[in-house]
């Protein structure tokens, strides 16, 4: 098999929602297929800060890290886009305006509005984004309060509403230059989604990935769950998505396997050929 660039989300697929803790099974597949010359990235929407105790397992190659704003390959960075002032100021006032919650990424930090815990624990379900919000802020890991913010810049803004009614006026406003991307499997009373910038997006961080390192399309691999890895899953040359994760998703895979908590990467690492049958027990 040629080499591989390989592109694994994090929560609900290299990890539970809200967890940084991999399964060993996924962390031996992919030690494995490194060993076996493939690179492994990170594919996240979350911010760098966010991604650290993942990329202290020595484990990846670099990230598409804040949904694809923030790309870097080792210790380089190869692209960088937060929001302008005049976009992030008109989105976070349009928001707070119509009564959404707003969760805005810095690079390194999160700041959220005031009584986003309690919106979050009147909605039972959802998708693994939302379980992820919902686990971070039940322990308090890291996510400050929006009064704290510095004025830093922010790559995009996570809202989360009762109605999707809510969102019009921003629509109306911002979306010709970001993406409204809603999560299709919604908790009862909560809409949650992310204003993403048109510039970027994990396919495009992909595709930034792999010309910087000289790799054709082809022979990239994705693994995702939910509607914000569509981009990455319609880029790559070989699409998989996680048995629990968003129906939309799955139709448009190439391959759905194993739930994560179930060695589902390891099972796929397998299955695709990524590394060997008789490694590590796989």
């Amino acid at each position: 098999m040629n080499t591989k660039l390989i592109f694994l989300d994090i929560d609900g697929t290299l990890t539970s929602p809200g967890s940084n803790v991999p399964p060993e099974s996924a962390l031996a597949a992919i030690r494995a297929a490194r060993e076996a010359g493939h690179k492994v990235f990170l594919c996240s929407g979350r911010n760098y800060g966010m991604l650290s105790p993942l990329l202290a397992y020595g484990c990846f190659d670099g990230a598409v890290a804040s949904g694809g704003g923030y790309v870097f390959c080792g210790d380089r960075v190869l692209f960088d886009c937060p929001m302008s002032e005049a976009q992030k100021e008109t989105a976070l006032r349009l928001f707070k305006d119509a009564g959404i919650y707003r969760t805005i990424e810095a690079r390194d930090a999160a700041y959220c509005d005031e009584g986003l815990a309690d919106f979050l624990d009147k909605a039972s379900g959802g998708n693994s984004e939302l379980v992820r919000w919902r686990k971070a802020l039940e322990k308090d890991l890291g996510i400050l309060p929006m009064r704290e913010y510095d004025g830093r810049p922010i790559y995009k803004v996570i809202f989360m509403c009762a109605s999707v009614e809510q969102l019009a006026p921003a629509i109306e406003a911002l979306e010709s230059e970001f993406y409204f991307l809603v999560q299709d499997m919604a908790a009862a009373n909560c809409i949650n989604g992310e204003l993403i910038n048109r510039k970027f997006d994990k396919g495009l961080g992909i595709r930034r990935m792999a010309d910087e390192l000289g790799f054709s399309i082809e022979d990239t691999v994705g693994f995702g769950d939910s509607m914000n890895d569509l981009e990455m899953i319609e880029t790559v040359g070989t699409s998989v998505c996680m048995s629990g994760g968003s129906p939309q998703l799955k139709r448009k895979s190439d391959l759905v396997c194993p739930a994560v908590e179930e060695d589902g990467l390891a099972w796929a690492f397998a299955e695709l050929g990524l590394v060997k049958s008789d490694k590590n027990g796989l």
